[in-house]
């Protein structure tokens, strides 16, 4: 090969080098966004079943790490029942302060209050941590059910009815409250399109929790 040619090949060399830096300095990916938020790609493989709020969050920590997000305190955003010993637990009080955006950037809440409130969650904004959709009403098979426990401020429900599966131990019978991610649901009225509590599941096996439309997905919030 000729010097000329040597040098053409380098040059080029060259050119890729700085092609690859200048789309590390460009836009993120969304593994190595300032990611904060993300609706689960999977769910426990035991419905409701996540081994209680520790395992949920392991859920939670080990999807995010695997997206490239793991050096963050994961969340599940799941409130449980109060039990002999031991006291309710909001959803709202674990997932820290906010702001929270999901892999692409795009702003989901400024706080727990606007959370709650005036939040901007919809099909398009409510996306895995791998920056994918999560199939809603319309689409096969439908999957907008997400689990939360909760009621719409983010609280624990009170009282004997369990809206938990067992504080998130069970498989089988039992019931989840959920709300849906694309805020759509049979009705125009507020239970339809809740994003937190719309409706409890027929049960916490898999198959129940697909019955009305969802496939044990969670959301999961940066606490830090």
């Amino acid at each position: 090969m000729t010097f000329a040619g040597r040098t053409m090949t380098v040059a080029a060399l060259a050119a890729v080098v700085g092609v690859s830096a200048c789309s590390t300095g460009g836009t993120p990916s969304p593994s190595s966004s300032g990611m904060s938020f993300f609706v689960t790609s999977t769910g426990s493989g035991k419905g409701a079943d996540f081994g209680g709020l520790a395992g949920a969050d392991r859920h939670c920590q080990a999807l995010a790490s695997a997206a490239g997000a793991g050096g963050k305190t994961w969340r599940a955003y799941l409130s449980s029942s109060a039990t002999t010993g031991a006291p309710a637990v909001n959803a709202r009080d674990r997932i820290g302060r906010g702001p929270w955006v999901n892999a692409k950037g795009d702003l989901v809440a400024r706080s727990v209050q606007d959370l709650h409130t005036a939040n901007a969650l919809s099909k398009q904004v409510s996306l895995t941590e791998k920056g994918g959709l999560v199939k809603g009403r319309g689409d096969t098979p439908n999957q907008h059910d997400i689990l939360t426990g909760s009621q719409p401020d983010g609280t624990a429900f009170a009282g004997p009815e369990d809206r938990t599966c067992g504080n998130w131990t069970r498989s089988g019978d039992g019931s989840a409250q959920v709300g849906h991610h694309d805020r759509i649901g049979l009705r125009d009225d507020e239970p339809s399109k809740s994003w937190n509590s719309s409706h409890p599941s027929r049960g916490c096996s898999d198959e129940a929790l697909r019955g009305t439309g969802g496939a044990g997905l969670l959301y999961c919030f940066a606490a830090n």
